[in-house]
């Protein structure tokens, strides 16, 4: 049986007085390469033990940062900035992003057919912001409306059920630095699209896919200065040793060194500066006018 709102009000109270008495901020974070630099030094630094005594973090799908945040399993998030149009009260913490100037390479639809031409498409749903832009790219610039079929990130069947497969985070890397192997799997030459560079080749603005968030409740157990300096801290200290994060993660993901220092240092833009702000207004607007989300949410930001 669904929560009431008074349930709902008591479970946080609880949650909150829990918060409170353990002193930690209990932290939902993506599970990928891209938030490598952000999380530097809660995870390689110095600072990483003084951190733990401020903040409780674990690791999960985009998706799931959300859903943590929403059933209060979480205090602060790493969430798909789509998130933020279905889940009430949440403040974005400034100075973080997960964006891309111009392509990401992690977010990608590979295809049998021309873009224009999709008319299935087998999608991976650990990201609901890259659903919600590939939304927006069909039925705002392309004036077409696919079905979208939710499935595992695995390209191959992916493609034998649906004209196309929408592929998020580090599958997508590894599919877009593999393609001839999966060309070959599927007997055919395949459409390649970043779904971040036609965003921005047709808005001239950012494709943003993250922020950190955290809900009113929290924040109000929280010291928002410290909190804001503890994240972009972190960031700068990640951005200032990308050779660590390239020696730590070529043990983990199935792709170049090279790609990787390239993917950390050009495709990923990680400061939330104000043509990101503007990227985000103009996503939502567009996806609240095409339904890839319910409602543009107000931006609101913790001070």
């Amino acid at each position: 049986m669904p929560k009431t709102r008074n349930q709902n009000r008591a479970s946080t109270g609880q949650r909150l007085s829990k918060l409170e008495r353990v002193g930690r901020l209990r932290i939902s974070a993506i599970g990928f390469l891209n938030p490598a630099p952000l999380l530097y030094d809660f995870e390689h630094s110095a600072k990483r033990e003084a951190l733990a005594e401020r903040y409780d973090i674990h690791y999960t799908l985009p998706s799931n940062c959300a859903h943590e945040l929403a059933e209060g399993e979480a205090d602060l998030g790493l969430i798909p900035i789509a998130a933020l149009a279905t889940i009430p009260d949440l403040l974005i913490v400034p100075g973080c992003t997960i964006a891309s100037l111009r392509r990401v390479r992690s977010i990608q639809i590979v295809s049998r057919v021309p873009l224009d031409q999709i008319r299935t498409l087998a999608a991976d749903t650990s990201s609901r912001s890259s659903v919600a832009y590939a939304k927006v790219l069909f039925r705002h610039f392309l004036g077409t409306d696919p079905e979208f079929r939710p499935h595992a990130p695995l390209v191959d069947t992916m493609l034998e059920h649906a004209d196309a497969a929408l592929l998020i985070g580090d599958p997508a890397l590894i599919a877009s630095e593999s393609h001839p192997v999966i060309e070959m799997h599927a007997s055919q030459r395949l459409y390649w699209y970043d779904v971040a560079e036609e965003w921005t080749t047709r808005t001239g603005l950012p494709w943003v896919a993250a922020i950190w968030a955290l809900s009113a409740e929290a924040l109000a157990q929280t010291n928002a200065a410290l909190l804001i300096d503890d994240l972009n801290a972190s960031r700068d200290a990640g951005l200032a040793h990308i050779e660590d994060l390239v020696a730590h993660w070529k043990k983990r993901i199935a792709v170049s060194p090279q790609i990787i220092r390239t993917y950390l240092t050009e495709n990923i833009h990680y400061v939330l500066d104000e043509r990101c702000v503007a990227a985000m207004k103009h996503f939502f607007d567009l996806a609240a006018a095409t339904g890839a989300i319910p409602q543009a949410p107000e931006l609101r930001f913790v001070e």
